[in-house]
Protein backbone atom coordinates (compact mmCIF):
# COMPACT_ATOMS: atom_id res chain seq x y z
CA UNK A 1 0.00 0.00 0.00
CA UNK A 2 1.14 3.46 -0.51
CA UNK A 3 1.86 6.50 1.63
CA UNK A 4 -0.74 8.15 -0.21
CA UNK A 5 -3.00 5.49 0.11
CA UNK A 6 -2.57 5.26 3.94
CA UNK A 7 -2.42 9.22 4.52
CA UNK A 8 -6.21 8.80 2.73
CA UNK A 9 -7.44 6.10 5.21
CA UNK A 10 -5.89 7.85 8.22
CA UNK A 11 -7.95 10.54 6.72
CA UNK A 12 -11.12 8.80 6.17
CA UNK A 13 -10.85 6.82 9.65
CA UNK A 14 -11.27 10.07 11.49
CA UNK A 15 -13.72 11.60 9.19
CA UNK A 16 -15.58 8.38 9.77
CA UNK A 17 -15.27 8.65 13.39
CA UNK A 18 -14.08 4.83 13.36
CA UNK A 19 -11.11 4.51 16.09
CA UNK A 20 -10.19 1.16 15.03
CA UNK A 21 -9.76 2.07 11.50
CA UNK A 22 -7.44 4.93 12.24
CA UNK A 23 -5.51 2.79 15.02
CA UNK A 24 -5.12 0.02 12.12
CA UNK A 25 -3.95 2.87 9.23
CA UNK A 26 -1.62 4.21 11.76
CA UNK A 27 -0.04 0.85 12.79
CA UNK A 28 -0.15 0.46 9.00
CA UNK A 29 1.79 3.47 8.04
CA UNK A 30 4.38 2.66 10.88
CA UNK A 31 4.74 -0.59 9.67
CA UNK A 32 5.46 0.90 6.02
CA UNK A 33 7.91 3.48 7.22
CA UNK A 34 5.57 6.51 6.70
CA UNK A 35 7.65 9.32 8.95
CA UNK A 36 4.96 9.38 11.92
CA UNK A 37 4.67 13.36 11.23
CA UNK A 38 3.54 13.18 8.28
CA UNK A 39 1.23 10.59 9.22
CA UNK A 40 -0.27 13.08 11.88
CA UNK A 41 -0.04 16.27 10.07
CA UNK A 42 -0.69 15.01 6.27
CA UNK A 43 -3.77 12.09 7.43
CA UNK A 44 -4.93 13.04 10.81
CA UNK A 45 -4.74 16.30 11.35
CA UNK A 46 -6.76 16.99 7.52
CA UNK A 47 -9.20 14.59 8.54
CA UNK A 48 -9.98 16.61 12.10
CA UNK A 49 -9.97 19.54 9.55
CA UNK A 50 -12.69 18.62 7.68
CA UNK A 51 -14.47 17.89 11.11
CA UNK A 52 -13.36 21.12 12.66
CA UNK A 53 -14.73 23.14 9.52
CA UNK A 54 -18.20 21.13 9.50
CA UNK A 55 -18.83 21.95 12.72
CA UNK A 56 -18.02 25.67 12.11
CA UNK A 57 -20.37 25.20 9.23
CA UNK A 58 -23.20 23.46 11.65
CA UNK A 59 -22.84 20.53 9.65
CA UNK A 60 -21.73 18.67 12.39
CA UNK A 61 -22.30 18.46 16.36
CA UNK A 62 -20.54 18.57 19.48
CA UNK A 63 -21.29 14.51 19.85
CA UNK A 64 -19.41 13.57 16.67
CA UNK A 65 -16.65 15.83 17.04
CA UNK A 66 -15.92 14.36 20.19
CA UNK A 67 -16.37 10.58 18.86
CA UNK A 68 -13.55 12.24 15.68
CA UNK A 69 -11.31 13.71 18.41
CA UNK A 70 -11.08 9.97 20.22
CA UNK A 71 -10.03 8.13 17.11
CA UNK A 72 -7.74 11.01 16.47
CA UNK A 73 -6.17 10.31 20.01
CA UNK A 74 -5.64 6.72 19.68
CA UNK A 75 -3.98 6.77 15.81
CA UNK A 76 -1.98 9.86 17.42
CA UNK A 77 -0.93 7.34 20.86
CA UNK A 78 0.93 4.79 18.32
CA UNK A 79 2.15 7.17 15.68
CA UNK A 80 3.77 9.18 18.52
CA UNK A 81 5.74 6.05 20.20
CA UNK A 82 7.52 5.96 16.53
CA UNK A 83 9.04 8.62 16.54
CA UNK A 84 12.90 8.76 17.60
CA UNK A 85 13.40 9.93 21.09
CA UNK A 86 15.82 12.81 19.32
CA UNK A 87 13.53 13.84 17.03
CA UNK A 88 11.00 14.47 19.70
CA UNK A 89 11.65 17.50 20.81
CA UNK A 90 12.65 19.57 17.53
CA UNK A 91 9.11 18.29 15.82
CA UNK A 92 7.36 20.53 18.53
CA UNK A 93 5.45 23.74 17.62
CA UNK A 94 5.31 24.64 20.90
CA UNK A 95 4.42 23.57 24.20
CA UNK A 96 0.56 24.84 25.17
CA UNK A 97 -1.08 24.55 29.02
CA UNK A 98 -4.60 24.38 28.36
CA UNK A 99 -7.88 24.11 30.87
CA UNK A 100 -10.80 24.82 31.92
CA UNK A 101 -10.54 27.68 34.08
CA UNK A 102 -11.73 27.92 38.10
CA UNK A 103 -15.11 27.66 39.03
CA UNK A 104 -16.10 26.01 35.51
CA UNK A 105 -16.92 22.00 34.98
CA UNK A 106 -17.37 22.40 31.25
CA UNK A 107 -14.51 20.30 28.75
CA UNK A 108 -15.41 19.37 25.79
CA UNK A 109 -14.94 22.46 23.70
CA UNK A 110 -11.48 22.67 25.75
CA UNK A 111 -10.77 18.95 25.23
CA UNK A 112 -11.27 19.47 21.01
CA UNK A 113 -9.47 22.43 21.08
CA UNK A 114 -6.49 20.65 22.81
CA UNK A 115 -7.00 17.85 20.04
CA UNK A 116 -6.94 20.27 17.14
CA UNK A 117 -3.53 21.96 18.74
CA UNK A 118 -1.81 18.16 19.38
CA UNK A 119 -3.03 17.59 15.74
CA UNK A 120 -0.95 20.72 14.57
CA UNK A 121 2.56 19.87 16.16
CA UNK A 122 1.46 21.48 19.36
CA UNK A 123 2.87 19.79 22.72
CA UNK A 124 -0.45 19.87 25.02
CA UNK A 125 -0.58 19.87 28.83
CA UNK A 126 -4.48 19.60 29.95
CA UNK A 127 -4.74 20.24 32.98
CA UNK A 128 -8.68 19.02 32.87
CA UNK A 129 -11.52 21.57 34.31
CA UNK A 130 -11.78 23.69 37.32
CA UNK A 131 -8.54 24.10 37.63
CA UNK A 132 -7.16 26.36 40.60
CA UNK A 133 -5.70 29.81 38.98
CA UNK A 134 -2.63 29.13 41.15
CA UNK A 135 -2.68 25.97 39.94
CA UNK A 136 -2.07 27.11 36.47
CA UNK A 137 0.74 29.32 36.99
CA UNK A 138 2.80 27.19 38.71
CA UNK A 139 2.31 24.44 36.28
CA UNK A 140 2.93 27.11 33.39
CA UNK A 141 6.08 27.81 35.11
CA UNK A 142 6.70 24.07 35.89
CA UNK A 143 6.19 22.70 32.41
CA UNK A 144 7.78 25.96 30.86
CA UNK A 145 5.23 26.29 28.18
CA UNK A 146 5.06 28.84 25.11
CA UNK A 147 1.11 29.32 25.41
CA UNK A 148 -1.52 29.22 28.18
CA UNK A 149 -4.88 28.94 26.99
CA UNK A 150 -8.11 28.89 29.55
CA UNK A 151 -11.72 28.30 28.48
CA UNK A 152 -14.45 29.81 30.79
CA UNK A 153 -17.73 28.13 29.41
CA UNK A 154 -20.04 30.85 32.31
CA UNK A 155 -20.16 34.38 32.63
CA UNK A 156 -19.61 33.79 36.13
CA UNK A 157 -16.22 32.23 35.71
CA UNK A 158 -15.17 34.39 33.13
CA UNK A 159 -13.14 36.47 35.99
CA UNK A 160 -11.20 33.57 36.48
CA UNK A 161 -9.46 34.49 32.88
CA UNK A 162 -8.23 37.84 34.51
CA UNK A 163 -6.76 36.14 37.56
CA UNK A 164 -4.42 34.18 35.35
CA UNK A 165 -3.42 37.52 34.37
CA UNK A 166 -3.16 39.14 37.92
CA UNK A 167 -1.28 36.55 39.03
CA UNK A 168 1.13 36.33 36.47
CA UNK A 169 1.83 40.03 36.69
CA UNK A 170 2.68 40.06 40.53
CA UNK A 171 5.22 37.66 40.06
CA UNK A 172 6.45 39.61 37.45
CA UNK A 173 6.27 37.08 35.09
CA UNK A 174 3.78 38.29 32.54
CA UNK A 175 5.88 38.16 29.59
CA UNK A 176 7.03 34.88 29.86
CA UNK A 177 4.07 33.52 28.69
CA UNK A 178 1.03 33.87 26.14
CA UNK A 179 -2.08 34.02 26.90
CA UNK A 180 -5.02 32.97 24.75
CA UNK A 181 -8.28 33.22 26.00
CA UNK A 182 -12.18 31.55 24.81
CA UNK A 183 -15.43 30.37 25.69
CA UNK A 184 -19.45 30.55 24.78
CA UNK A 185 -19.62 33.92 26.50
CA UNK A 186 -15.80 35.41 26.12
CA UNK A 187 -15.41 38.12 23.40
CA UNK A 188 -12.60 39.69 21.75
CA UNK A 189 -13.20 42.45 23.68
CA UNK A 190 -13.19 41.26 27.31
CA UNK A 191 -9.41 39.43 26.08
CA UNK A 192 -8.48 43.04 25.35
CA UNK A 193 -9.73 44.73 28.67
CA UNK A 194 -8.23 41.57 30.79
CA UNK A 195 -4.51 42.08 29.31
CA UNK A 196 -4.88 38.72 27.16
CA UNK A 197 -2.94 38.58 24.02
CA UNK A 198 -5.75 36.37 21.67
CA UNK A 199 -9.08 35.87 21.54
CA UNK A 200 -10.35 32.34 19.66
CA UNK A 201 -13.58 31.55 19.10
CA UNK A 202 -13.45 28.09 17.26
CA UNK A 203 -10.80 25.19 17.67
CA UNK A 204 -9.45 25.92 14.42
CA UNK A 205 -8.92 29.85 15.26
CA UNK A 206 -7.31 28.64 18.50
CA UNK A 207 -4.62 26.42 16.14
CA UNK A 208 -4.54 29.66 14.02
CA UNK A 209 -4.18 32.11 16.92
CA UNK A 210 -1.61 29.68 18.45
CA UNK A 211 0.66 29.78 15.46
CA UNK A 212 1.47 33.12 15.56
CA UNK A 213 1.40 33.66 19.13
CA UNK A 214 4.33 31.59 18.69
CA UNK A 215 5.81 33.52 15.41
CA UNK A 216 6.02 36.60 17.98
CA UNK A 217 7.92 34.79 20.43
CA UNK A 218 9.93 33.97 17.64
CA UNK A 219 9.87 30.28 17.76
Amino acid sequence: MSQEEILARLKSAIEEMDSELAEAAARDAVATGIEPLIAINDGLAKGMQTMSDLFDEGEMFVPQLVVAAEAFEAAVTILKAAIPAADKHTAIRGKVLICTVQGDIHDIGKNIVKTMLSASGFEVFDLGRDVPTETVVEKAKELQVDIIAGAALMTTTMPSQRDIITILKEEGIRDQFKCMFGGAPVSPEWVEKIGGDAYAETASEAVTKAKALMVELGR
